[in-house]
């Protein structure tokens, strides 16, 4: 019920094909076609987003990605906690999986991931 890892990391940037070729060609990090590059943890996403992007809050330069191995059970304990767990159905994705979004007390938006089982 607990992170397990990071499960990606989101942030604007004026170019992202540059930027996030840099930090493949660089720093080996991320790389076509979507940032994925495999850690000890599992898989993760290194992907910038356009400065525009309305997939997290515009006043925010960056979402943190938890993946996480039991999500109904998380949000539970969040939302018993007082936190607010937003989900929307259409976040899920079939064959990637379930996601939510929370915000820490400062208000930083991060999203839990719950990947789907391979089958």
């Amino acid at each position: 019920m607990a992170v397990t890892g990071i499960g990606g990391f989101f942030f604007r940037a004026n170019d992202p094909d540059a930027l996030g070729a840099w930090y493949a060609h660089h720093l080996g990090v991320g790389g076509p076609p979507y940032g994925q590059w495999e850690t000890q943890a599992g898989t993760s996403v290194f992907s910038p987003f356009k400065a525009d992007t309305d997939y997290f809050a515009v006043d925010r330069p960056w979402m943190l990605n938890f993946r996480v191995d039991d999500l109904d059970r998380l949000c539970d304990n969040l939302t018993a906690a007082g936190i607010d767990v937003i989900r929307d159905p259409a976040w899920d994705v079939p064959g990637v999986g379930r996601f939510v979004r929370i915000h820490d007390p400062e208000g930083n938006p991060l999203e839990l991931w719950e990947p789907s089982v391979a089958g």
